[in-house]
């Protein structure tokens, strides 16, 4: 009887350790980590209160009210490569040499010849490439974009064939995939179920998902009002409109990929990360320029973790370069001391006062902007005043571009908007975002406001000091050059008035 009863004690002994184990086991399991990118899309959305698209984005929504929604997140470019360099990387752009768009690349799909290489410092890595030595499978849905020399085989295990290649070294991989079109569900390729996985997903955003728009729900040109910056043009109010609709074709595209999530049996274990790189591409003034438009960007967090209460609204000034850290965090990744941001969800986090974005040589048009955001106020630093807003870019053959020079010849611009577009830009620009939310009234010049112009000119200054902004010193010729050779060509550039910069390499 007293063996017995040995027995059955030491069953129980054991079935509580295995409980306990597998409890344990539970707990500490790695959530999966998904980033939803979306190109070129501002937040014109029902959960960023905008009164148009209510009730049109219902997916977006919903995925906010059931996670984290940030107010007020910040790219740290007005353009992809930029932008996306630093996100993927956890450091500022014009601290790693990669704040020139489309940097660092060769343009026949071979590998970049080390002339033109622009690498990390010793001991960087990217962030996809720590979380698989956190046990993660990781891959990439769609573009890279980066502008810098890496391996893609180091960052992701994989990617869709479109951009993938054979993961040759130094291959850019800058195919923009419309998730629409593809059945893309990578996460369900690693050979390990139970492996946690990191994943980016890109939806196509402000470039094309307004065409996924919900059958009725298309917005027609005159259905959305313009501000008063642009002028009231078929050109402008159709690529305003489209901008409207290319959120509520977002949510299409969003509820596909959360479905496929649910289908595949992961949605429960995963973290969602839902942002864009930038502002809308669709309008002038936004991509490219340091303005609001061109910079706030939704963000939210959503999943099955303490720090993901539903229902939280966030208003405290966040860069993307939090994404990088939180997604470390949330890996049980050790943050490396060279991050520029923060995680987002730690007792240590501390919320900044302001938070720094920055413009660079966009394609071929040089231009060195700079511009600090605080609670009430935008500060903005033009490097080339004498370069107007509207010199040679990418966009002129853009009806766009075309209908704003043809306002400008018949005389269809308002003082304000031909001062803005093709004057000559004032130094130092300060707006007060709540009493001026479209950013025309200038106060630099405003006795009243001169102290709170210094505190932000003062915080750039020591910031370009202290990170050794690369924006400061002029580009590398090769660099240059290689932009050079791959515009000239086409008229577009060729027929253009070119910045000097490039006098260099001309040829008679």
């Amino acid at each position: 009887m007293m063996k017995s009863n040995l027995y059955k004690c030491f069953a129980i002994i054991l079935f509580g350790v295995i409980l306990v184990a597998c409890d344990t086991d539970a707990q500490t399991k790695k959530p999966n980590i998904l980033w939803i990118v979306a190109e070129d899309l501002s937040p014109f959305m029902g959960c960023y209160g905008d009164s148009i698209n209510k009730g049109h984005t219902p997916v977006i929504d919903k995925l906010a009210s059931d996670g984290v929604l940030f107010t007020r997140a910040y790219a740290t470019a007005p353009v992809c490569s930029a932008s996306r360099s630093a996100l993927i990387s956890g450091i500022m752009q014009t601290t790693t040499g990669t704040h020139n768009h489309r940097s660092s690349r060769f343009t026949n799909d071979e590998i970049v010849p080390e002339e033109l290489q622009i690498s990390f410092p010793e001991g960087v890595k990217t962030i996809p490439e720590l979380m698989k030595e956190a046990g993660y499978f990781t891959f990439n849905s769609g573009k890279d974009d980066y502008n810098f020399h890496y391996d893609r085989k180091a960052l992701y295990d994989v990617g869709t064939k479109e951009n993938y290649k054979a993961g040759m070294n130094g291959w850019q991989g800058n195919f923009a995939i419309d998730y629409m079109t593809v059945s893309d569900h990578v996460w369900s390729s690693r050979p390990n179920k139970n492996q946690p996985w990191f994943g980016q997903v890109q939806i196509m955003g402000g470039k094309k998902d307004s065409k996924y728009v919900r059958e009725g729900e298309k917005l027609a040109v005159n259905d959305v009002p313009l501000p008063p910056y642009f002028p009231n043009i078929p050109s402008q109010r159709q690529a305003w409109t489209d901008h409207y609709n290319a959120n509520r074709g977002s949510d299409v595209t969003v509820e596909k990929v959360l479905k496929q999530l649910e289908a595949d049996g992961e949605l429960e274990n995963t973290i969602i990360f839902f942002f864009s790189d930038h502002g809308s591409n669709t309008s002038l003034r936004h991509k490219q320029f340091c303005y609001e438009g061109g910079m706030l960007v939704p963000l939210m967090v959503k999943g099955n973790h303490p720090a993901l209460k539903s229902g939280t609204v966030r208003n405290d000034l966040v860069s993307l370069l939090d994404v990088s850290a939180s997604t470390l965090a949330f890996g049980g990744v050790k943050l490396p001391e060279y991050l520029d941001g923060q995680d987002l969800f730690s007792r240590a986090y501390k919320e900044p006062k302001y938070v720094v974005g920055a413009r660079d040589r966009c394609d071929y048009t040089i231009d060195r902007i700079r511009t600090v955001v605080s609670e009430d106020y935008r500060y903005i630093r033009n490097y080339f005043p004498e370069r107007p807003m509207l010199q040679a870019g990418y966009r002129d053959n853009k009806p766009i571009v075309k209908g704003m020079k043809k306002a400008l010849e018949e005389g269809n611009l308002t003082p304000y908007q031909e001062e803005h577009w093709f004057g000559v830009r004032p130094i130092e620009e300060l707006y007060n975002l709540k009493a001026d939310p479209h950013q025309m009234k200038n106060l630099a010049q405003d006795s009243n406001y001169a102290d709170v112009l210094k505190g932000h000119r003062e915080y750039l200054e020591n910031w370009i000091k202290e990170t050794d902004d690369k924006g400061q010193y002029p580009e590398d010729a090769k660099q240059l050059k290689a932009t050079y050779d791959f515009w000239i060509e086409r008229p577009i550039f060729r027929d253009a008035k070119k910045n000097p910069e490039y006098d260099q390499f001309k040829t008679n």
